[in-house]
This record gives C-alpha cells, structure tokens and sequence, in this order.
C-alpha cells in the first residue's frame, strides 16, 4: 500500500472495520512493517480487545499483532502480562477496564501483543494525547467490532476503511455497504464561525439563520415523536447535535423546499440511517455537512470470508475504487 507516507502526515489514525474479519489487523501489521525503519516514532492501542489468537465468536484464527523495538504499546494489565516480548513500563494508569489498569510501555524486542485499551472514546482521545510525552508521533488505533465511532474525527484525524467478503457474498451488495459508509465518512465539512459554538451544545436542535444567529428550538433529541417539522421552523439550516435517524431524513425529504435544507451535524458517526432513506434524502436536494471530518486514506478489502468464499479480488477492487473513487487494495494480496 503506498499511502504510508501520507498516514505519517497524522497523530492519529484508526482502522476501522465495517464488520469481524475484514482484514483490519493485517492492515494494522502490514503499517507497522512498513514504518518500523523510518525512525518515526509509533504508539499503537485498542478500544476494546484486539489481537487474540482466536475469533470468539466465529472460533477462526486470527493473526498476530507483532511490533517492534522502539514502539510503544497500550494494553491493560492482564494482556501486558501475556506479551511475547520484552517491554519497559512507561506508565500505568489510575483508571481501570473490564481487564485491569492501562499499561503504556516500550517494546525493547520484537514480538507478539494482545491489545486492550480504553474503554471508550473519550478515554481513548485522552491516551492519544499523552503520546507526545513519549515521543510518539502517530498513534495507530486498532478499531473493534461495531466501534466505528473509534474512528470519529474527535478522537481520530486520518482512517483506512476495512471491508470484505465477510460483510457479504455479493460484490455487488459488498460495493453497496461499502461506498454508503464511504459517503458517510466523505460528508463535506461545515465551515463556519459557528463551529466551536456548535461544538460546545451537547444536546438539543437548533436553528441557523441567514445572520449566524442560533436558535433553541427546544427540541432535546430529533429522536422525539412529533417534533420532525417543529425542526423546521426558523430556519433551513439546523444543527442537531445528537444522532439523525432515517426517520427524520424521511420526513425531510417530503418538504417542498428539502433542496433547501441542510441539516449540520458533529460527525459522520452521529447518522444512524438506512442507506435507502439517506440516498432518497440526497437525491431530492436534501445536505448534511459536518463539523468533523476525518480523512479516509484508503479501502482496504479481504476477500476471503471465515465461511471459506472467496471473492474475485482484481473485480472486485477494480468495480469499488471506481465507485468509491479513493485507492482500494486487496489486503491479503499485499501481504503475501
């Protein structure tokens, strides 16, 4: 994969995967391997458990997470104790997980690590932040199963989007899930003055007028019964600082003047909608612009499923990286 020059350009970078065994710890190691002789100075975690031998729930194996001399790791207690390498202890911390206090330390020898680190996001943007006390300048996040939001622009400023056979036996159903979550992840950023305001409301909707006026509409969450067109009063620009639904992009979608709106939200991961009442939204006019916006290096595909199929990869990479229209490569084929 040739973007590691630009993953260099980040403090963070998750890989995130849209379903369990879609190659994202390859990926993990194959970034690792590739930057281990440039003298950049790496950090890698988790949210959650990653790198065990075994898949819990499909009872596949799973391949090792190996670093190298130099990089520093964060995992709790129990799975610091269970690395197969040497390792100084830089720090532990005062907050516990499901699996003991966080361990940072140094690796001194190469070998294997099970990661399991904070618990969730903010804790997580935290660990990053301490890394520049290290020396670390980019901190690698092995992102776990349904924790997309790992790879928030709030905690994560770059992402390599994993998928594969194992999200579906259909290229073209697998193209489909996977280029909606690209949209998502590739929403054009709202830029604005307003933007540290908007940031700063941590529930509720709000309106925008032509003035950069911000009105209370008084509605807490747009997930409320009855309070979709309420919305729409005073304004056609509204900022919802909670989760968007596809019931309310439905409801949206039937105003005379959806080509109008545009609805703001923090982030890509705050959109929890069908990818029908999404691209019907879009298709009649409707916008949603963010605050955050990561940026998405790559695609990285495994076309090879825990059940045995295997997907026509040249196809395959070739059909979605026209789709998507950002690089797309077939992890297993780059590392072999």
């Amino acid at each position: 994969m040739p973007f590691i020059p630009d993953i260099l350009k980040y403090k963070s970078l998750a890989i995130t995967g849209l379903e369990k065994n879609t190659g994202k710890t390859e990926c993990l190691n194959y970034i690792i391997d590739r930057i281990k002789d440039t003298g950049h100075k790496i950090a890698v975690t988790s949210v959650g458990l990653d790198g065990e031998g075994t898949d819990q729930l499909t009872i596949t194996h799973k391949p090792d997470i190996v670093l190298h001399e130099g990089m520093i790791f964060v995992t709790s207690e129990k799975h610091f104790r269970q690395a197969k390498l040497q390792a100084e202890i830089l720090d532990i911390t005062s907050q516990y997980s499901a699996t003991g206090r966080l361990v940072i330390a140094e690796a001194k020898t190469t070998g294997k690590v099970i990661l399991s680190g904070p618990s969730n996001t903010n804790w997580l943007k935290e660990i990053i932040d301490r890394m520049a006390f290290y020396g670390v300048q980019t901190t690698l996040i092995d992102g776990a199963l349904s924790r997309i939001s790992t790879a928030s622009p709030a905690v994560a400023e770059a992402m390599i989007l994993a998928t594969g056979a194992t999200v579906s036996a259909s290229i073209e159903e697998l193209m489909n899930k996977t280029a909606y979550a690209v949209a998502l992840i590739n929403l054009p950023e709202f830029k604005s003055p307003l933007q540290d305001k908007l940031l700063a409301l941590e529930s509720g909707v709000y309106t925008i007028d032509d003035e950069n006026s911000v009105s209370d509409t008084g509605i807490r969450s747009a997930l409320l019964p009855g309070n979709t067109k309420e919305i729409l009063i005073g304004g056609k620009l509204v900022y919802v600082s909670g989760a968007v639904t596809g019931r309310l992009l439905d409801t949206l979608r039937m105003q005379k003047n959806v080509a109008d709106i545009t609805l703001v939200l923090q982030d890509f991961t705050r959109i929890f909608a069908s990818p029908q009442s999404y691209n019907a939204y879009v298709v009649k006019g409707g916008k949603i612009k963010v605050l955050r916006k990561t940026n998405l290096l790559a695609v990285c595909i495994n076309p090879v499923s825990p059940q045995g199929y295997v997907l026509n990869t040249d196809l395959l990479c070739e059909k979605l990286q026209q789709r998507v229209n950002i690089p797309v490569y077939d992890i297993m084929q780059t590392v072999l």
